[in-house]
């Protein structure tokens, strides 16, 4: 079997510790399985990313010495094939506009017999769940009707502590997933829809990624079943914490590489700092 794995950062903030580690992480797993490397810069949120910011991924990557294989795909550049898919589930009944603030999904969710959290936070209550009609609309969000596509799924894990055959039951996708969200208002589709057209555009056998996203691929295995598309083997690594085990966050600057760059640091200092 190929072994096809990627990185797949977001233009909105410096790289950090916890990047590099994903980073190389997945560029090391590749190379010692004579396979490929893939780079994808997840920008479909406009109103955050920056080129500027798409620039230092890359400076950062090459000064690692992260090399990637072929050209660098872009969501932005992608966003008729999300369009298509969400089409196809619109016209097969399977999606439903909803009009809810977060808000709005809050105060449902508050009310004694609700209060369920999935992998998106509170699991949506339903509110706006109706039978598809006419064209699709432009100007709300699209869930998908987990009460219509709910099934049992299963992936192969290698991660950490977690390696094995994981099942989720149909049962589980209704009363602790949801209706989860597929096309955001402003942005035409969702993190969950474009990661996994994405991943199988790219020809991706082996995800690798932090364990914080774990329950999400139990999403992601569906929308696969759904869409006919490839279930890859999924590795969900450690995350790179702070002294006082905070996971790190594009906002903590101090541990963006650009600045232990500029501070002296070598590339062999970053692999020993996150423990590579």
């Amino acid at each position: 079997m190929a072994f096809v794995t990627r990185f797949a950062p977001s233009p909105t903030g410096p790289l950090h510790l916890g990047h590099a580690y994903s980073a190389l992480l997945a560029h090391d797993m590749a190379r010692a399985n004579g396979g490929a490397f893939l780079l994808r810069i997840e920008d479909i949120d406009a109103a955050r990313s920056r080129l500027e910011w798409e620039a230092q991924i890359y400076k950062d990557l090459q000064w690692l010495g992260v090399g990637w294989d072929g050209e660098v795909m872009r969501q932005s550049g992608r966003l008729p094939a999300y369009d298509a898919a969400l089409q196809g589930l619109w016209d097969r009944g399977l999606l439903y506009p909803c009009t809810c603030t977060r808000r709005d999904i809050e105060a449902a969710a508050s009310a004694p017999q609700e209060g369920a959290i999935g992998p998106d936070g509170p699991v949506y209550p339903r509110t706006c769940r109706c039978a598809p009609s006419g064209a699709m609309p432009r100007d709300a969000a699209l869930r998908l009707n987990m009460g219509f596509v709910a099934q049992a799924t299963a992936f192969q894990e290698t991660g950490e502590g977690l390696a094995g055959k994981v099942t989720t039951p149909a049962q589980d996708y209704v009363q602790s997933t949801g209706d989860v969200v597929l096309a955001r208002r402003d942005m035409g589709t969702s993190y969950h829809l474009s990661v996994v057209l994405d991943d199988a555009a790219q020809g991706i056998t082996h995800v690798l990624r932090g364990a914080d996203l774990f329950d999400a691929t139990r999403i992601h295995a569906l929308l696969q079943q759904i869409l006919g598309l490839p279930t890859p083997i999924y590795h969900h690594h450690r995350l790179i914490r702070d002294e006082a085990g905070k996971r790190l966050a594009k906002r903590d600057d101090a541990r963006a590489l650009s600045k232990y760059r500029s501070e002296g640091a070598t590339p062999a200092d970053i692999r020993r700092m996150v423990g590579l």
